[in-house]
């Protein structure tokens, strides 16, 4: 019996001075821009400029779409993948490589186009 008091005091007491000295300990996680690296350090540090997109990752609505006037899509690269959804409802993507210089026409109709764009520094 001495023994099971005496083995739970001592876990007991370990336990204690391990959460008190994290507990008691003043210190704040540091600026999560320190700890970033690589993309996420690249992203964090463009939002702080001011760039709420810096991936160019949002949807750009179609417009009327024919072939004197495409929609355009703007790109850093000579060739960009996009995905098209032909119908409001529709569950699936129709996707499709745009080259800069050409139209390219989507299974539903509507016509893209690839414009330059700024890369991000």
């Amino acid at each position: 019996m001495a023994s099971l008091i005496a083995r739970s005091l001592v876990l007991n007491s370990r336990r204690g001075v391990q959460l008190t000295s994290v507990r008691f300990a003043n210190k704040m996680m540091a600026d999560p821009v320190e700890h970033a690296t690589g993309l996420e350090k690249q992203e964090l540090l463009s939002k702080a400029a001011g760039n709420e997109n810096p991936f160019d990752m949002r949807v750009y609505k179609r417009v009327s779409g024919d072939q004197t006037n495409p929609t355009s899509v703007p790109s850093f690269y000579d060739r960009r993948l996009v995905g098209c959804i032909c119908e409001e409802d529709a569950t699936s993507i129709n996707w499709m490589w745009l080259e800069k210089g050409e139209s390219k026409r989507c299974e539903c109709g509507y016509w893209f186009q690839l414009q330059d764009a700024k890369p991000m520094v």
